[in-house]
């Protein structure tokens, strides 16, 4: 029995899908799937720091059936990619009494929030700007979020925490 040989095409193929691959992969990478390492504590304890998600680009949530997802942003002080929590979209209000978060005067049930971290924490009543969201960190007590920056504008969402969420 002999040896079968490889034809002189061979490598030029698998050179090929080897290129096609990489450029699959980096095309996910940049317009779907994005890997996101979570800088700070401000997310916990529902995401740890140091923790990977995955964020999907293609949804950038923005109306009132996203809040309560995590979402990635620009932040508005250094322009970083930033996780937190969609609480409320343009023309809703938004305020904090004692730890409870209230979105157009009703109580929000938080169950991801830790209420020893939220306690005594307060916020003033403020409507959500037309083309803007409003974004908190679940540790509310050391979290700098749309508290302290204000409503985020839409066009710097970048997308939409799938995992973990």
């Amino acid at each position: 029995m002999g040896r079968r040989q490889l034809s002189a095409s061979a490598p030029v193929r698998i050179a090929a899908a080897l290129l096609m691959g990489a450029v699959v992969v980096l095309g996910l990478r940049l317009w779907v799937l994005e890997p996101l390492t979570v800088a700070s504590d401000s997310m916990e304890p529902t995401v740890m720091q140091g923790s990977t998600l995955l964020v999907s680009r293609l949804h950038a949530p923005a109306d009132r059936s996203d809040a309560g997802r995590l979402v990635v942003f620009r932040s508005p002080e250094d322009g970083r990619s930033t996780v937190k929590r969609l609480v409320a979209v343009a023309g809703q209000t938004v305020a904090i009494r004692d730890g409870v978060l209230y979105v157009d005067g009703a109580a929000v049930r938080e169950p991801y929030v830790d209420p020893s971290r939220v306690d005594g924490t307060f916020f003033g009543l403020m409507q959500v700007p037309a083309g803007h969201v409003f974004v908190l960190g679940d540790n509310r007590a050391v979290s700098t979020d749309s508290r302290d920056f204000g409503a985020v504008p839409v066009e710097d969402l970048i997308g939409a925490v799938l995992w973990p969420q």
